[in-house]
């Protein structure tokens, strides 16, 4: 879905893009958290380049630099490759998690006692 802003790229690709160029300025963490702060849901628009932008500048990071690197798409190359191999995984969605290179079944359920059984099966 295309929103004004973002010329045709999934905005959850433009907020990893941003978070990218965040951690170039040591701040990915700080970036992350007020990603998933203002999110509003899927295709609402809060991850546009500008408002990703102004998340920077919130943040207190070198907003020429920041904005530099997202308008070049400096480390889009790394992103898409990173969602070029979840599809090849068939990663849908989050959390997923792989141990040893398999899928952890968790049913659904992130429980601990799930979690920790599903873990422990891969162990043995």
């Amino acid at each position: 879905m295309d929103i004004i802003g973002n010329k045709g790229v999934n905005e959850s690709n433009w907020a990893a893009y941003a978070a990218e160029c965040a951690n170039d300025q040591g701040k990915f963490w700080e970036y992350h958290d007020k990603l998933f702060e203002v999110w509003s849901g899927e295709f609402a628009g809060t991850y546009t380049k500008p408002k990703l932008k102004q998340y920077a500048a919130d943040l207190k990071l070198d907003t020429t630099v920041f904005n530099q690197c997202l308008d070049t798409e400096k480390d889009r190359a790394a992103v898409d490759a990173d969602i070029a191999q979840a599809k090849q995984l068939n990663v849908y969605g989050t959390p997923m998690f792989f141990v040893n290179g398999q899928l952890l079944q968790t049913g659904g359920s992130l429980s601990y006692a799930i979690f920790s059984r599903a873990f422990d099966s891969l162990l043995k």
